[in-house]
């Protein structure tokens, strides 16, 4: 979730707009998640107005 504030964004707005907690945002921001959902990942993604592919890097 890099680039929030290139978008003008704070993670307490996105939280806001998501409804998922800032605990939760910075957990998945600093790669800590070992999960999403999907309707989470959807969430974030109408919030931020990308693709889910814009978020989703491979770690090997």
């Amino acid at each position: 979730m890099s680039g929030l504030a290139e978008r003008g964004m704070t993670l307490t707005r996105l939280s806001e707009l998501v409804g998922v907690s800032i605990v939760n945002l910075s957990i998945l921001k600093n790669d800590r998640a070992r999960a999403i959902r999907y309707s989470t990942l959807s969430a974030i993604c109408r919030a931020l107005d990308c693709e889910i592919g814009d978020l989703l890097v491979r770690a090997d």
